[in-house]
């Protein structure tokens, strides 16, 4: 098993809560991890990414070479573009599609998705409508997580429970609304999963 994966969005969007839940399910199962981050300007809404590394065999390097990620799962449509030159031939983008406009220069959101919608192998979610859905617009994050889940081979139950370790000193609410979130975007993911094969 090797799954690299790239985590992109903009700071306060709960990438690094997504890598979290990730590390957390593969060390349960018994893969090494490797991941490394870059936060830049994240308290000011800059862009935040981070490469994560899951395998059965030991991992020598915690950068992902070009060409070499699986998955590309971004939390804002134009930092999935943003890394692009990392996916392999056979990877697949995951991405919301709620614009985060932190520059003057955003492009036009309609041309985005457009550009978005022609790569081969993609998932397209509205994250926040369906966090909303779910019971709470914030945790769109685990909604992402979600949709993503039908492709990182990990176990679901591994998933939700390291959902529930990690937002359990918030409380049993704010678990249940992240687990809520995250079975509204598994299903999202695996329709589509089935719909690209």
């Amino acid at each position: 098993m090797k799954c690299d994966i790239v985590l992109a969005g903009v700071g306060g969007q709960g990438i690094l809560s997504i890598a979290t839940v990730i590390g957390l399910a593969a060390v349960n199962n018994n893969l090494y991890i490797k991941q490394a981050e870059t936060h830049g300007m994240s308290q000011r809404g800059g862009a935040v990414q981070s490469y994560l590394r899951l395998s059965d065999k030991p991992i020598f390097s915690d950068l992902i070479p070009s060409g070499e990620a699986q998955l590309i799962l971004s939390v804002e449509p134009l930092e999935a573009l943003r890394y692009l030159n990392y996916l392999s031939a056979e990877g697949y983008v995951i991405t919301n599609t709620t614009p985060f406009i932190n520059i003057p220069d955003y492009p036009d959101v309609d041309v985005l998705l457009t550009r978005i919608g022609n790569l081969p192998r993609v998932v397209s979610i509205n994250a926040e409508n369906v966090a909303k859905t779910a019971g709470n617009v914030k945790s769109s994050n685990m909604v992402m997580l979600g949709a993503a889940s039908p492709f990182i081979d990990l176990p679901l139950h591994s998933l939700e429970q390291a959902i529930r370790d990690i937002f359990a000193r918030k409380g049993a609410e704010i678990v249940a609304l992240n687990l809520s979130a995250f079975h509204a975007g598994r299903a999202f993911g695996e329709q589509e999963l089935n719909s690209i094969k």
